[in-house]
């Protein structure tokens, strides 16, 4: 059934155009296709959609992560806050904060981010 086949996150924008704006001039991403939908984005071994949509931005809770090796973590975080993305932080059992990184005693990090239509993407590195 289902578990035979990868998903595709997809995010709801209120305008393709600025989302195109900072999903390839912030996240540095490149486009695979425009299609009728939106667009889709390649990201490691995975895909994305990114498209219209009136309910852009209401998802309150993480809309897409990206798994980061743990040699990469720190530094990706840095050119982020390079191309002005802001952390989030917010009451998290188990994490402490740390210039909008959350740390898991050892176990990892992980840090929160929106997009300009309020979708809640996160970096993390587990392990």
């Amino acid at each position: 059934m289902l578990a035979d086949y990868a998903p595709i996150p997809t995010l709801a924008v209120s305008d393709l155009a600025r989302a195109r704006g900072f999903y390839e001039g912030v996240l540095h991403l490149t486009p695979r296709e425009d299609v009728p939908e939106g667009v889709m984005y390649s990201a490691g071994s995975s895909a994305f959609l990114v498209y219209p949509s009136q309910f852009a931005g209401t998802n309150q809770g993480t809309a897409m992560s990206f798994q980061l090796p743990a040699s990469a973590f720190d530094s990706e975080v840095a050119a982020l806050r390079d191309q002005g993305v802001d952390f989030m932080t917010f009451d998290l059992p188990g994490g402490t904060w740390d210039e909008g990184v959350a740390s898991f005693n050892g176990q990892g990090k992980a840090a929160w981010f929106k997009d300009p239509d309020g979708n809640i993407l996160n970096v993390e590195s587990m392990g």
